[in-house]
């Protein structure tokens, strides 16, 4: 058997066409090459990718920011997506770990995720990577 060559690094404009294919798959939104370019460019948001050998097999995305109302800066994994040939190999448990390191060297001090709460495989990821499960109410408003 062959052994895999998992590597993660930062997404760039240059993968704007994986990003496209991949963030179809994760959510079916449409966004196009450019929205993609311009957003990676224009925003704090931190991207990673996941290669198995040279293909594109997962995302992950993060924001930080302050707040006046905490010391420091405040951290949320914000999407987390591996295509479905590729699971069960590690590579979410690596691009958030990836993630966290950034994140850390931020002086990001508390990291939240949201999911879905009987999204099994992402809980038991999320708790693999030592987050702790907590109760809450979301409230979402469309406008």
């Amino acid at each position: 058997m062959k052994e895999e060559n998992i590597h993660i690094r930062w997404a760039t404009a240059d993968d704007a066409a994986d990003l496209v294919r991949l963030n179809d798959a994760f959510n079916g939104v449409g966004m196009t090459m450019e929205e993609i370019k311009n957003t990676l460019v224009s925003s704090n948001e931190l991207v990673a990718l996941a290669f198995i050998d040279a293909i594109t097999v997962g995302f992950a995305c993060a924001q930080y920011f302050k707040s006046f109302c905490y010391r420091n800066l405040q951290g949320e994994i914000t999407e987390l997506y591996i295509t479905e040939t590729a699971r069960r190999r590690g590579i979410a448990t690596l691009l958030i770990a990836f993630l966290v390191e950034k994140l850390k060297l931020l002086d990001v001090t508390s990291i939240k995720v949201l999911t879905g709460k009987n999204n099994e495989n992402a809980i038991k990821t999320y708790e693999k990577s030592e987050f702790t499960k907590k109760e809450e109410v979301l409230f979402i408003k469309n406008l």
